[in-house]
């Protein structure tokens, strides 16, 4: 090993137990050649790797770690990008990111400019994604990750735009006399230059502010690709040399404001369509403004200004009336109405008050609030949500895939096509101008910029819409599933209902109530599940005196048993009480009018006696009605799928209008039901509260949870409802619909135009000049056309939104 070629790597390994994982890492990635020595230090669960990176790779080494069974985390960094103008550039970047140490997967939105990079930790670095980036022949820097940055990158965008603005002014000055005179010639007007006046107007357009194209066009062909520049640097310098030619032989009919033209237009058209794909990432702005620049904390007895990112976990914030929550924590102290808008899309106030929960980026409306932070930086419900809209914008929608395919053969095809027709009207006996310049026709009028276009500017706009009434959309996979929805599956507590039931009536052998809610409650108090906080709301409220149980057990699905003063006691289901062997006909009769009303009837047996029921009836969501109806309307089957007997469950389904019930499912079995409709062959969308319907959220075609944001919903869902109403369900599909429905109308679009275009060009019918505006407005169509999805609004069938 010599010690040019020495590396030496650091990177975390997840899933080690014990010394002997450690060991065998070791032991697999030793066995590898090329590897000096591998150290395994299980406490900080890092392992070190030194090695000969002439013989193996940072890939092979994280490669042989996975095979052992363990992984290697990756980090995401991204990257702002510069210099890309079509598909196939976006392309090039992925390709060049990919093919570096210790890079998981890289993916470059071309609409945004940005690459999101998944790396091994300690293999792959910033700085060597941007030397690769730049070596490609692009600008490449680290993307702004707070509003700051946001800020900042704004600032530098409006400069540039202010620049390209005033060399497209200056192209403008010089390309206007050029193409005055071919207005005139309609009206039998001679006002032609003098070919040497032509060549000095032209030269500046073609030479300097054409050089984009040519500098980008040099690094496409070195890496082996073409791009959209390719094809106008080809284009314009055939007409420019063609009418210099012509110049240099004293002849008359110049081509000067064909390549003048053509590139000045396309600078328009790039200017147009930066400034609309500005507007497309307007979202991730809005939710990046809610950030205030500085958190008031008390700290040792005194009130100081910190920047939110030191806010810690624990600290007393201070917030005033018209200030923006910093952080997410817990109101200690004070009461007020607060602004949650851009967060849940609730467009009213709502009211806070001690011991309430709040969410940073919120607006205090008029109380004086001190709040205990508890979840800061990136933990925070507005950083996640930022990073989900963020994520979302970065992914690739699958129908994306097909168009790469179609963008990385585009420019070759264009070029092989332009060669066709230079060469058949040749052979046709054109002259070798008129044959040159069809061929740059060809070349001109090709524009895979619309294409790269299509998917991603309407992506972001329809997640940006979706965004502001509350609906985050995880990634473009899950927008694109959710369109195709036919089944919606609600779980009925929590997401039907507001998930807080209450005891309706208590119904004891013996007659003594109190004395019969005490055990329930004693037994209950190790329980976090619904129904058992009920039971002990109801003890609270009658102020009664409870004991500890001895021993608490939770049956998933049936109820729980605890020993309560040395009895077991049984708190649950009819079908618990059957499986012990209690005879419920005594109650059978009023438990089924209970049922039958929509109330859930706990049983309670204390040693071997059956001791009597407890009713417990949950109210309905506002709106859940309205829900179901929404979705019916969109032709879209309803389920209710509960763990609640069904009696219960059917009362509750006739009510809500809902006609198919699946009841008394136990937690464990949803996803299994799930999988039965979806093997129907029926699109499913799951909607559950995202606390225990993880394995159901993820076995459906698309998940939604309905949690407020919480980390399961969060993580688990592709759809996260951030405030908990039914009708959002129909509006996230709505708003899915009418993004793949523009993501295709824009794909449509930018394929016709294409196949209509490069053969009016090929046959003589499309003037360069004509076919460079057409190629200009193409790009700006498709992006004008998905700022349309701005202006959608949630559908119901009511016509108001939810």
């Amino acid at each position: 090993m010599t010690a040019d070629s020495h590396a030496c790597l650091v990177f975390p390994v997840e899933g080690m137990t014990c010394a002997t994982c450690a060991g065998r890492i070791e032991k697999v990635v030793g066995r590898l050649g090329g590897v000096a020595s591998a150290r395994v230090n299980l406490a900080s669960e890092k392992a070190r790797v030194e090695f000969d990176d002439g013989q193996v790779g940072a890939q092979e080494i994280v490669a042989a770690i996975e095979r052992a069974g363990f992984s290697v985390p990756t980090d995401t960094i991204r990257l702002r990008i510069e210099g890309m103008t079509c598909a196939t550039c976006s392309q090039r970047v992925e390709k060049v990111l990919r093919k570096q140490p210790g890079v998981a997967s890289a993916q470059v939105n071309l609409a945004t400019e940005v690459a999101t990079v998944a790396v091994t930790p300690g293999v792959a670095t910033v700085d060597a994604l941007v030397e690769a980036v730049e070596a490609a022949g692009y600008g490449a820097s680290p993307a702004p990750s707070d509003a700051a940055s946001e800020a900042a990158e704004a600032e530098r965008a409006r400069r540039e735009a202010r620049r390209e603005l005033s060399i497209l002014a200056a192209s403008t000055a010089l390309t206007l006399p050029l193409v005055l005179p071919m207005l005139a010639m309609p009206f039998g007007l001679d006002l032609a230059l003098p070919g040497l006046v032509q060549l000095l107007l032209a030269t500046p357009v073609q030479v300097l502010v054409g050089a984009r194209f040519y500098r980008a066009a040099y690094h496409a062909i070195r890496a082996g690709s073409g791009n959209m520049d390719t094809l106008v640097a080809l284009g314009t310098s055939a007409a420019f040399a063609l009418s210099l030619v012509t110049l240099a032989r004293g002849g008359h009919h110049f081509y000067f404001e064909a390549s003048a033209t053509v590139i000045t237009l396309v600078l328009l058209g790039k200017s147009l369509e930066s400034k609309a794909k500005r507007s497309t990432t307007a979202a991730v702005r809005a939710l990046m403004s809610l950030r205030p620049a500085r958190a008031r904390v008390r700290r040792d007895g005194r009130e100081v200004e910190v920047a939110p990112e030191a806010v810690g976990r624990g600290d007393v914030v201070i917030v005033k009336p018209g200030e923006r929550l910093p952080v997410d924590g817990v109101i200690l102290r004070g009461r007020s109405q607060l602004d949650e808008s851009l967060i849940t899309g609730e467009s009213l106030p709502v009211e806070r008050g001690e011991g309430d929960a709040v969410v940073g980026g919120s607006i205090n409306a008029e109380g004086l609030l001190e709040i205990e932070a508890t979840r800061v930086g990136e933990e925070s419900q507005l950083s996640r949500i930022i990073a989900l809209v963020e994520g979302a914008h970065a992914s690739r929608a699958p129908i994306q895939r097909t168009v790469d395919r179609v963008a990385a053969i585009f420019v070759p095809s264009v070029m092989a096509v332009a060669v066709v027709t230079f060469v058949a009207w040749l052979v046709a006996g054109a002259a070798f101008d008129v044959a040159a310049i069809h061929g740059v026709a060809v070349l001109v009028v090709a524009c895979p910029c619309a294409l790269g276009l299509a998917t991603p500017t309407a992506l972001m706009v329809g997640t940006g819409a979706a965004a502001k009434v509350g609906i985050i959309l995880k990634d473009a996979e899950a927008l694109e599933r959710a369109h195709a929805v036919s089944v919606v599956v609600f779980d009925k507590t929590g997401t039907l209902t507001h998930g807080r039931p209450e005891v309706s009536e208590i119904v004891a052998l013996d007659d003594d109530a109190d004395a019969m809610l005490g055990v329930a409650a004693s037994a209950q108090r190790g329980s976090e599940h619904p129904l058992g906080k009920a039971v002990l709301r109801e003890a609270e409220r009658r102020q009664l005196t409870l004991t500890s149980p001895e021993r608490f057990e939770a049956l998933v699905g049936r109820g729980i048993s605890a020993e309560v003063g040395g009895s077991e006691v049984l708190v649950g289901s009819r079908r618990l009480m059957s499986e012990r062997g209690f005879d419920l006909d005594v109650l059978a009769a009023r438990a089924a009018e209970l049922e039958a009303s929509g109330k859930t009837v706990m049983w309670v047996a204390e040693g071997d006696a059956l001791r009597g029921m407890i009713a417990v009836g949950d109210r309905m969501r506002d709106g859940a009605r309205e829900a179901v109806r929404d979705l019916e309307a969109a032709g879209i089957e309803v389920v209710m799928l509960t763990g609640d007997n069904r009696a219960t469950a059917e009362a509750v389904a006739a009510e809500l209008g809902i006609t198919r019930v699946v009841a008394e499912v136990l937690p464990e079995d949803k996803a299994e039901e799930v999988g039965r409709l979806r093997g129907e062959g029926r699109v499913v969308a799951m909607v559950g509260d995202g606390l225990n319907d993880a394995p159901a959220l993820g076995a459906a075609d698309v998940g939604f949870a309905m949690a407020g944001g919480t980390d399961v919903a969060l993580h688990t869902a592709g759809v996260t409802l951030m405030r908990p109403e039914p009708r959002l369900v129909a509006a996230a599909i709505d708003v899915s619909r009418a993004t793949t429905r523009k993501i295709r109308q824009n794909l449509f679009w930018a394929f016709i135009y294409n196949v209509v275009g490069i053969p009016l060009a090929a046959v003589g019918m499309l003037d360069p000049v004509i076919a460079g505006a057409a190629m200009a407005l193409s790009s700006v169509s498709v992006v004008t056309s998905s700022l349309w999805l701005k202006r959608w609004r949630p559908r119901t069938t009511e016509g108001e939104s939810p």
